[in-house]
C-alpha cells in the first residue's frame, strides 16, 4: 500500500488511539506514542516497538525518568497492509500489541490473545 505520508499516518494512529476503551489508555503512565518511518535497521518487518519498561519491573521506577514509548512503524505497516480499512485495523492490532507490552504481556501470550 501507498499513498499515505506521515502527517496523514499520525492522523490514522491519534484515530485508533481514540477508539481504545478509556479504561485501558488510564492505566498508562508516563507512556508517550510516536511514528517512525521504519526502525533503526532500516527493516519492514517490525510493525511497531514498546520501548521502556514495563510496569511488572517498576520497582526502582519513579520520578524523573524518561517516558516509555510506543513507536508504530508508517513504512513497514503500509508494506504490511492491502488497503486502507487493512491498515486502520493494522494499526489498532499494533497498538494493542504494544499495549500490552507495557503491562508486561510477552509475544507469545499476545500471540495466544489475538493479538499478534
Amino acid at each position: 500500500m501507498h499513498g499515505v505520508d506521515a502527517a496523514e499516518f499520525e492522523r490514522l494512529v491519534v484515530e485508533q488511539l481514540d477508539l481504545l476503551p478509556d479504561d485501558v489508555m488510564n492505566r498508562l503512565v508516563n507512556v508517550g506514542f510516536v511514528t517512525e518511518d521504519r526502525p533503526a535497521d532500516g527493516s519492514l518487518g517490525l510493525l511497531g516497538e514498546y520501548d521502556g519498561v514495563d510496569i511488572t519491573r517498576r520497582a526502582d521506577y519513579g520520578f524523573g525518568e524518561l517516558p516509555d514509548r510506543i513507536v508504530l512503524y508508517r513504512e513497514p505497516l503500509l508494506a504490511h497492509c492491502t488497503g486502507l480499512e487493512d491498515l486502520k485495523e493494522q494499526i489498532h492490532v499494533t497498538l494493542v500489541h504494544e499495549i500490552g507490552h507495557y503491562f508486561g504481556i510477552d509475544d507469545a501470550e499476545l500471540h495466544d490473545l489475538g493479538w499478534g
